[in-house]
Protein backbone atom coordinates (compact mmCIF):
# COMPACT_ATOMS: atom_id res chain seq x y z
CA UNK A 1 0.00 0.00 0.00
CA UNK A 2 0.98 3.12 -0.92
CA UNK A 3 0.22 6.43 2.14
CA UNK A 4 -0.79 9.77 1.18
CA UNK A 5 1.69 11.83 2.78
CA UNK A 6 0.26 15.20 2.09
CA UNK A 7 -3.30 16.32 0.62
CA UNK A 8 -3.57 20.08 -0.58
CA UNK A 9 -6.99 20.93 -2.26
CA UNK A 10 -5.91 23.62 -5.45
CA UNK A 11 -9.15 24.71 -6.24
CA UNK A 12 -13.01 23.61 -6.74
CA UNK A 13 -12.39 20.64 -9.20
CA UNK A 14 -8.46 19.92 -8.09
CA UNK A 15 -6.18 18.92 -5.97
CA UNK A 16 -2.46 17.81 -5.39
CA UNK A 17 -1.30 14.88 -3.58
CA UNK A 18 2.08 13.27 -2.45
CA UNK A 19 2.51 9.32 -2.34
CA UNK A 20 5.25 7.59 -0.41
CA UNK A 21 6.77 5.56 -3.27
CA UNK A 22 10.33 5.22 -2.72
CA UNK A 23 10.97 2.55 -5.86
CA UNK A 24 9.07 5.12 -7.69
CA UNK A 25 10.51 8.28 -6.97
CA UNK A 26 14.14 6.65 -7.38
CA UNK A 27 13.59 6.25 -10.93
CA UNK A 28 10.64 8.69 -11.80
CA UNK A 29 12.54 11.50 -14.37
CA UNK A 30 10.29 14.52 -16.38
CA UNK A 31 7.52 13.08 -18.71
CA UNK A 32 6.54 10.01 -17.32
CA UNK A 33 3.04 8.75 -15.54
CA UNK A 34 1.90 6.02 -13.05
CA UNK A 35 -1.12 4.43 -12.89
CA UNK A 36 -3.11 4.70 -9.65
CA UNK A 37 -5.81 2.38 -8.26
CA UNK A 38 -8.08 2.85 -4.98
CA UNK A 39 -9.32 -0.40 -3.45
CA UNK A 40 -9.53 -4.32 -4.80
CA UNK A 41 -12.16 -3.79 -8.01
CA UNK A 42 -11.08 -0.13 -8.55
CA UNK A 43 -10.09 1.52 -12.01
CA UNK A 44 -6.70 2.20 -13.26
CA UNK A 45 -5.97 5.86 -13.30
CA UNK A 46 -3.27 6.96 -15.05
CA UNK A 47 -1.68 10.53 -13.61
CA UNK A 48 1.11 12.52 -15.20
CA UNK A 49 4.25 12.68 -12.44
CA UNK A 50 4.05 16.38 -11.45
CA UNK A 51 6.79 16.05 -9.10
CA UNK A 52 8.96 13.80 -7.41
CA UNK A 53 11.61 13.83 -4.62
CA UNK A 54 14.09 10.45 -4.43
CA UNK A 55 15.09 11.52 -0.74
CA UNK A 56 12.01 11.49 0.75
CA UNK A 57 10.75 8.89 -1.32
CA UNK A 58 7.17 10.82 -2.76
CA UNK A 59 5.82 11.08 -5.99
CA UNK A 60 3.45 14.68 -6.78
CA UNK A 61 0.30 14.11 -8.70
CA UNK A 62 -2.64 17.14 -9.41
CA UNK A 63 -5.40 15.16 -9.78
CA UNK A 64 -9.19 16.58 -11.30
CA UNK A 65 -11.96 15.20 -9.73
CA UNK A 66 -14.03 15.03 -12.83
CA UNK A 67 -14.99 11.37 -12.69
CA UNK A 68 -16.22 8.02 -10.66
CA UNK A 69 -12.89 7.17 -9.92
CA UNK A 70 -10.35 10.52 -9.88
CA UNK A 71 -13.92 11.55 -6.57
CA UNK A 72 -12.62 7.84 -5.42
CA UNK A 73 -9.11 9.22 -4.63
CA UNK A 74 -10.40 12.44 -3.84
CA UNK A 75 -12.02 10.80 -1.18
CA UNK A 76 -8.94 10.29 0.59
CA UNK A 77 -6.89 11.86 3.38
CA UNK A 78 -3.36 11.85 4.58
CA UNK A 79 -2.53 8.25 6.41
CA UNK A 80 -5.09 6.30 3.93
CA UNK A 81 -3.41 4.46 1.32
CA UNK A 82 -3.77 3.58 -2.66
CA UNK A 83 -3.72 0.29 -3.58
CA UNK A 84 -1.84 0.21 -6.32
CA UNK A 85 0.98 3.03 -7.73
CA UNK A 86 2.28 1.62 -10.76
CA UNK A 87 5.60 3.44 -12.32
CA UNK A 88 7.01 5.41 -13.58
CA UNK A 89 6.00 4.66 -16.72
CA UNK A 90 6.12 6.14 -20.53
CA UNK A 91 9.35 7.68 -21.85
CA UNK A 92 11.34 10.30 -19.98
CA UNK A 93 10.93 13.32 -21.89
CA UNK A 94 14.21 13.95 -23.81
CA UNK A 95 15.81 17.56 -22.60
CA UNK A 96 19.34 18.91 -23.40
CA UNK A 97 20.94 21.48 -22.94
CA UNK A 98 21.61 22.74 -26.29
CA UNK A 99 18.63 25.06 -26.34
CA UNK A 100 19.10 28.39 -25.25
CA UNK A 101 14.84 29.83 -24.97
CA UNK A 102 12.62 27.29 -24.17
CA UNK A 103 8.85 28.24 -22.78
CA UNK A 104 6.14 25.95 -21.42
CA UNK A 105 2.11 26.40 -22.16
CA UNK A 106 0.09 25.09 -19.45
CA UNK A 107 -3.54 24.81 -19.00
CA UNK A 108 -5.13 23.83 -16.04
CA UNK A 109 -3.82 20.35 -14.35
CA UNK A 110 -1.29 20.73 -17.40
CA UNK A 111 0.79 22.75 -15.11
CA UNK A 112 1.85 19.55 -13.22
CA UNK A 113 3.41 17.93 -15.98
CA UNK A 114 5.01 21.05 -17.59
CA UNK A 115 6.79 21.78 -14.45
CA UNK A 116 9.26 19.07 -14.15
CA UNK A 117 10.57 19.31 -17.95
CA UNK A 118 11.26 23.45 -17.24
CA UNK A 119 12.80 22.40 -13.78
CA UNK A 120 15.10 20.29 -15.68
CA UNK A 121 16.30 22.44 -18.76
CA UNK A 122 16.46 25.61 -16.16
CA UNK A 123 18.92 23.31 -13.96
CA UNK A 124 20.52 22.39 -17.45
CA UNK A 125 21.26 26.34 -17.83
CA UNK A 126 18.73 26.90 -20.69
CA UNK A 127 16.43 29.84 -20.46
CA UNK A 128 12.53 29.03 -19.50
CA UNK A 129 9.22 30.88 -19.65
CA UNK A 130 6.20 29.61 -18.99
CA UNK A 131 2.42 30.92 -19.61
CA UNK A 132 -0.11 29.14 -17.21
CA UNK A 133 -4.11 29.47 -18.37
CA UNK A 134 -6.90 28.55 -16.46
CA UNK A 135 -10.94 30.25 -16.52
CA UNK A 136 -10.10 32.40 -13.48
CA UNK A 137 -7.83 32.95 -10.71
CA UNK A 138 -8.56 29.60 -8.92
CA UNK A 139 -7.51 27.38 -11.83
CA UNK A 140 -4.05 29.04 -12.22
CA UNK A 141 -1.77 26.43 -11.13
CA UNK A 142 1.93 26.15 -9.60
CA UNK A 143 3.23 29.92 -10.64
CA UNK A 144 4.14 30.17 -7.61
CA UNK A 145 6.72 27.65 -7.93
CA UNK A 146 7.66 28.27 -11.73
CA UNK A 147 8.58 31.68 -10.47
CA UNK A 148 11.09 30.32 -8.52
CA UNK A 149 13.37 29.09 -11.84
CA UNK A 150 11.12 30.68 -14.96
CA UNK A 151 12.96 34.02 -16.34
CA UNK A 152 8.84 34.86 -17.34
CA UNK A 153 5.64 33.53 -15.72
CA UNK A 154 2.57 34.68 -17.71
CA UNK A 155 -1.01 34.34 -16.85
CA UNK A 156 -3.79 34.25 -19.38
CA UNK A 157 -7.79 33.84 -17.46
CA UNK A 158 -10.82 33.38 -19.72
CA UNK A 159 -12.19 36.17 -17.26
CA UNK A 160 -9.38 38.71 -17.03
CA UNK A 161 -9.43 37.92 -13.15
CA UNK A 162 -5.21 37.63 -13.53
CA UNK A 163 -2.86 38.03 -16.29
CA UNK A 164 -4.20 38.60 -19.58
CA UNK A 165 -8.14 38.51 -20.21
CA UNK A 166 -8.19 35.74 -23.39
CA UNK A 167 -6.42 32.37 -23.87
CA UNK A 168 -2.42 31.18 -23.81
CA UNK A 169 -2.57 31.25 -27.45
CA UNK A 170 -3.32 35.20 -27.42
CA UNK A 171 0.32 35.48 -24.84
CA UNK A 172 1.89 33.42 -26.92
CA UNK A 173 0.93 34.78 -30.70
CA UNK A 174 2.11 38.08 -28.77
CA UNK A 175 4.95 37.03 -27.51
CA UNK A 176 6.34 35.55 -31.05
CA UNK A 177 5.03 39.02 -32.54
CA UNK A 178 7.01 40.92 -30.38
CA UNK A 179 10.05 39.10 -31.70
CA UNK A 180 10.82 36.63 -29.04
CA UNK A 181 12.62 33.41 -30.54
CA UNK A 182 11.78 30.14 -29.46
CA UNK A 183 13.92 27.42 -29.72
CA UNK A 184 10.83 25.03 -28.47
CA UNK A 185 7.01 25.18 -27.36
CA UNK A 186 6.19 22.65 -24.31
CA UNK A 187 2.66 22.75 -24.30
CA UNK A 188 0.19 20.27 -21.69
CA UNK A 189 -3.40 20.99 -20.93
CA UNK A 190 -6.78 20.29 -22.90
CA UNK A 191 -6.34 18.63 -25.97
CA UNK A 192 -7.74 21.67 -27.76
CA UNK A 193 -5.54 24.19 -26.12
CA UNK A 194 -2.58 21.84 -27.64
CA UNK A 195 -4.05 21.56 -31.10
CA UNK A 196 -4.67 25.24 -31.15
CA UNK A 197 -1.05 26.06 -29.51
CA UNK A 198 0.27 23.97 -32.59
CA UNK A 199 -1.90 26.49 -35.34
CA UNK A 200 0.19 29.46 -33.19
CA UNK A 201 3.73 27.62 -33.32
CA UNK A 202 3.74 25.35 -36.91
CA UNK A 203 3.86 28.36 -39.23
CA UNK A 204 7.08 29.34 -37.94
CA UNK A 205 8.21 25.61 -38.02
CA UNK A 206 8.89 26.39 -34.19
CA UNK A 207 9.33 22.73 -32.49
CA UNK A 208 6.29 21.75 -30.55
CA UNK A 209 5.93 19.04 -27.92
CA UNK A 210 2.97 18.06 -26.41
CA UNK A 211 1.69 15.28 -23.71
CA UNK A 212 -1.12 13.39 -24.80
CA UNK A 213 -3.60 11.56 -22.51
CA UNK A 214 -6.01 9.55 -25.07
CA UNK A 215 -8.08 6.12 -22.86
CA UNK A 216 -5.79 4.05 -21.70
CA UNK A 217 -6.21 1.15 -19.70
CA UNK A 218 -2.83 -1.48 -18.96
CA UNK A 219 -0.38 1.39 -19.64
CA UNK A 220 2.13 -1.08 -21.16
CA UNK A 221 1.15 -1.26 -24.29
CA UNK A 222 -0.56 -4.20 -24.17
CA UNK A 223 -4.43 -3.09 -24.88
CA UNK A 224 -3.79 -0.71 -27.77
CA UNK A 225 -6.81 1.68 -26.04
CA UNK A 226 -4.27 4.82 -26.08
CA UNK A 227 -3.60 4.74 -30.22
CA UNK A 228 -3.07 8.11 -31.40
CA UNK A 229 -1.85 8.70 -35.19
CA UNK A 230 1.58 10.63 -35.09
CA UNK A 231 2.72 11.77 -38.31
CA UNK A 232 0.66 9.32 -40.02
CA UNK A 233 1.75 6.65 -38.38
CA UNK A 234 -0.26 4.37 -35.01
CA UNK A 235 1.73 5.14 -31.73
CA UNK A 236 0.45 4.20 -28.50
CA UNK A 237 0.44 6.99 -25.86
CA UNK A 238 1.72 4.70 -23.02
CA UNK A 239 4.97 3.23 -24.35
CA UNK A 240 6.08 5.45 -27.55
CA UNK A 241 5.29 8.79 -25.52
CA UNK A 242 3.62 10.56 -23.96
CA UNK A 243 4.85 13.03 -25.03
CA UNK A 244 4.80 13.72 -29.56
CA UNK A 245 6.01 16.49 -31.93
CA UNK A 246 2.72 18.44 -31.49
CA UNK A 247 3.14 19.35 -35.31
CA UNK A 248 2.42 15.90 -36.27
CA UNK A 249 -0.36 14.46 -34.38
CA UNK A 250 -3.61 13.85 -35.60
CA UNK A 251 -5.71 15.99 -32.52
CA UNK A 252 -9.17 15.54 -34.21
CA UNK A 253 -8.71 12.03 -34.50
CA UNK A 254 -7.84 12.52 -30.48
CA UNK A 255 -10.77 14.42 -29.35
CA UNK A 256 -12.96 12.34 -31.31
CA UNK A 257 -11.71 8.81 -29.68
CA UNK A 258 -12.16 10.71 -26.50
CA UNK A 259 -15.58 11.53 -26.94
CA UNK A 260 -16.36 7.83 -27.23
CA UNK A 261 -17.62 6.88 -23.88
CA UNK A 262 -19.23 10.01 -22.49
CA UNK A 263 -22.42 8.45 -22.02
CA UNK A 264 -21.13 5.90 -20.00
CA UNK A 265 -19.26 7.94 -17.67
CA UNK A 266 -21.93 10.49 -17.35
CA UNK A 267 -24.23 7.49 -16.33
CA UNK A 268 -21.32 5.74 -13.89
CA UNK A 269 -21.15 9.53 -12.13
CA UNK A 270 -24.67 9.69 -11.87
CA UNK A 271 -24.41 6.43 -10.08
CA UNK A 272 -21.52 6.59 -8.63
CA UNK A 273 -23.51 5.20 -4.66
CA UNK A 274 -25.17 2.10 -6.24
CA UNK A 275 -22.02 1.24 -7.89
CA UNK A 276 -19.93 1.21 -5.48
CA UNK A 277 -23.04 -0.46 -3.44
CA UNK A 278 -22.66 -3.40 -6.05
CA UNK A 279 -18.90 -3.28 -6.09
CA UNK A 280 -18.72 -4.04 -2.29
CA UNK A 281 -22.25 -6.58 -2.92
CA UNK A 282 -24.36 -4.67 -0.89
CA UNK A 283 -26.84 -5.03 -3.28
Amino acid sequence: MYEIVRKEVLNDAAYEMDIYAPQVAKKAEPGQFVIVRVGEDGERIPLTIGDYDPQKGTITIVVQAVGFSTKQLEALEVGDSVTDFVGPLGVPTHLTADKKHVIGVAGGIGSAPVYPQLKKLADLGVKVDVIIGGREKQYVLWADKFAQFCDHVYIATDNGEVGTKGFVTDVLQKLIDDGEQFDEVIAIGPVIMMKNVVRVTKPYNIPTSVSLNPIMVDGTGMCGCCRVTVDGKIKFACVDGPDFDGLTVDFDELMARQRMFKEEEHYVDEHADRICNLMRGVE
